[in-house]
């Protein structure tokens, strides 16, 4: 887990971000996204019962790929020796046959602040800081070079001082984990490949700008937020794209295998106008029972634009 606040004990440097409350309110987990650990609370006698490290996505292994330069003007979706730091940020919680399960949006985050370095933690290339010789892909900016990496994570050096293990924030996917925090399953690089279909043309823009390829380098589509909810027969979880905007949408009825279903997406990219939607943040699902229309809904928070879309779920 990550401690490295200068000078600062476990409890003041522990970054509380997000919180999902079980259904019979007894306990609650919280994502320590800077940390990249998540706590899991006891509501009845507040206490903290435990801290899980999550660890980190093997970006070298298939299916866990990343698009990894903003300046190789193409969708580029490959595997490289990098581990992911998973970062959550929203979580959310549900029970499938009596267990509990824990969602997480593997965003990333960065301590960007003074007193952490000279240049913060996120001003870091791999390029300026990786061991060259053991990362030759570093060397260019077309290829891994421009990815932003920690110094603050289990990575050794070399006898200069090049790091040669390189961690990048977030892992750009959504987990399902144990209450005790164990990885169940992830979604891998389904949301660059998944976004890189539907929008080709602005794949990884940001919020602000409609740049093609534009967030490579960090963090990819930035998986934001969470929640699940039953429709029809089927509980399915919502993961928000802070970055290139939308939803995607997953069946996580049984979750070791959940399945895609849809990427629900109303961004539209016409020259240097952002919107009408962007920036998902918050969301919250409306179960059948409680929707004024009979139906279950999704309501999404879009900070960038200033616009909350509402969707009427049907199930089977």
């Amino acid at each position: 887990m990550r401690i490295f606040g200068p000078g600062a004990s476990v409890a003041q440097d522990l970054e509380p971000e997000y919180i999902t409350v079980a259904s019979d309110n007894r306990t609650a987990w919280v994502s320590l996204q800077e940390n990249n650990a998540v706590a899991k609370l006891d509501l009845r006698d507040k206490t903290v019962r435990s801290i899980a490290d999550l660890g980190f996505a093997d970006h070298s292994q298939p299916g866990h790929g990343l698009d990894a330069s903003d300046q190789d003007g193409a969708i580029a979706i490959a595997n490289w020796p990098v581990r992911g730091l998973y970062m959550p940020d929203g979580l959310a919680n549900y029970t499938i046959d009596g267990t509990r399960f824990v969602l997480t949006a593997n965003e990333g985050d960065a301590r960007d602040w003074p007193g952490i370095s000279s240049n913060g933690e996120e001003a870091r290339r791999a390029r300026s800081v990786a061991d060259l010789a053991r990362f030759p892909d570093a060397a260019d900016n077309a290829r891994l070079g421009r990815l932003n990496v920690t110094p603050f994570a289990p990575a050794t050096t070399d006898s200069s001082g090049k790091l040669t293990t390189l961690y990048s924030f977030g892992s750009r996917s959504f987990s399902i984990r144990t209450e005790g925090g164990r990885l169940v399953w992830d979604s891998g690089d389904d949301f660059e490949c998944i976004t890189a279909q539907v929008h080709p043309d602005n794949f990884n823009a940001s919020n602000s700008n409609n740049t093609f390829d534009n967030r490579s380098d960090d963090k990819g589509p930035e998986p934001e937020n969470v929640v699940v909810g039953r429709v029809g027969h089927r509980q399915l979880a919502f993961v928000a794209l802070e970055r290139i905007g939308g939803v995607i949408v997953y069946d996580v009825s049984d979750p070791q295998a959940p399945v895609f279903q849809r990427y629900l997406t109303t961004r539209e990219f016409s020259g240097s106008v952002v919107g009408p939607d962007s920036g998902p943040e918050g969301m919250a699902f409306v179960p059948a029972a409680q929707s004024p229309t009979g139906q279950p809904l999704l309501a999404v928070g879009n900070e960038v634009s200033g616009t909350v879309n509402v969707f009427g779920l049907v199930g089977s």
